[in-house]
């Protein structure tokens, strides 16, 4: 098995291959794809072991109680993004490296690191003789958005995203990208609107119909040491790597394992900037596109403003929320700060990030 020999937990080939898998995810095919992909193991003469999640936060609270078993040699999150961040999120500061299958409906997370989206037999191939690799995460720090339907509000978790500094504030950490705004309310009204449109389409549709109704959002914004300043809020990214929202190019180039983030910001636009967006976001032509940055980045904070523009600890009337790894579940006042080798995933041996 080729791999990153500084990481003491993998100097051996792998004896078992814990996997924590969504049921629920592609409408129950997960289970389905792992039972091949654990034909593949075991005909390699692998040991497996299966977890299922009954509960949002549960691969968490699984990922926890494994991360110091010294029997497990790798452990694979089989589900969507949203499986793969509570996985990495009850594995952080483990030896133990994280593979994917994908099963989502985004997947950038594994897009990022190489895997194929549909050939298990590469997929299996990655998490047998792929590269570990130590990568970075974004440690946020904001207020938790409120129950909405069936989706839950987000819980301390404190044993394993530790515990906020600031009163009414929760910690997460983010292994992917954060993003908010127009972006953010898109997955917010996810959770309410359009559960009868299928695939991208349902995105498209959602997306028309809140930028339609957007509304302007003042924001106090600081980046690094920069001086702080009062912006039209209408998207952010700060992100680790290249992918969000299902293959959308924010971050061309983007490494996880640098010593830093990076901001994508997008102040001030229009209703109709925002819809001339989509295209050039997918092709990673928006830089430079009224006003549109990409910057390297470690700390990012957020807050709302009073009538006279003045920076207040409250949040945003209405909210404004924040996507952790795709999901809504924060809102400003937030403080997003970025923090080197974090995690070991297992990916492809060529990534085109690798040297940049």
């Amino acid at each position: 098995m080729e791999t990153d020999h500084s990481n003491p937990a993998v100097n051996n080939p792998p004896t078992i291959i814990s996997c924590i898998i969504n049921p629920a995810a592609r409408d129950g095919l997960s289970l389905k794809i792992w039972e091949t992909a654990k034909s593949k193991f075991e005909d390699e003469g692998l040991t497996t072991e299966l977890h299922l999640t009954e509960k949002v936060g549960h691969a968490s609270e699984i990922a926890y109680t494994l991360k110091d078993r010294s029997d497990i040699k790798i452990i694979v999150a089989c589900g969507g993004d949203g499986t793969i961040h509570e996985v990495a999120s009850g594995l952080r500061g483990s030896n133990i490296p994280l593979a994917i299958i994908p099963a989502g409906t985004g997947n950038d997370v594994a897009r990022v690191h190489g895997y194929s989206l549909d050939d298990l037999d590469k997929i299996t191939d990655i998490i047998i003789n792929g590269v570990d690799r130590n990568v970075g995460a974004l440690r946020i720090e904001a207020e938790p958005m409120p129950e909405e339907g069936n989706y839950p509000a987000p819980t301390s978790d404190s044993k394993w995203n530790g515990v906020a500094k600031e009163k009414n504030r929760i910690v997460r950490w983010i292994f992917h990208e954060s993003d908010s705004g127009i972006t953010s309310l898109v997955s917010r009204a996810k959770l309410k609107r359009g559960k009868w449109i299928k695939g991208n389409l349902k995105y498209t549709y959602l997306g028309i119909t809140e930028i339609l109704k957007w509304k302007k959002r003042n924001a106090w914004v600081k980046i690094d040491d920069n001086e702080p300043v009062i912006i039209n809020f209408s998207l952010f990214v700060f992100t680790l790597s290249e992918f969000f929202g299902g293959g959308y190019w924010v971050a061309p180039g983007a490494s996880p394992i640098t010593d830093h983030a990076y901001l994508c910001k997008a102040w001030n636009l229009s209703k109709l900037q925002m819809l001339l967006l989509m295209g050039p976001l997918r092709k990673g032509k928006h830089v430079g596109k009224w006003g549109i940055t990409l910057d390297k980045c470690r700390k990012l904070e957020i807050k709302s403003v009073n009538q006279e523009n003045e920076p207040v600890d409250i949040a945003h009337d209405p909210p404004l929320p924040i996507n952790v790894d795709g999901e809504p579940c924060m809102q400003t006042p937030a403080s997003i700060e970025f923090h080197p080798k974090q995690l070991w995933i297992r990916g492809a041996k060529d990534v085109s990030w690798e040297n940049n």
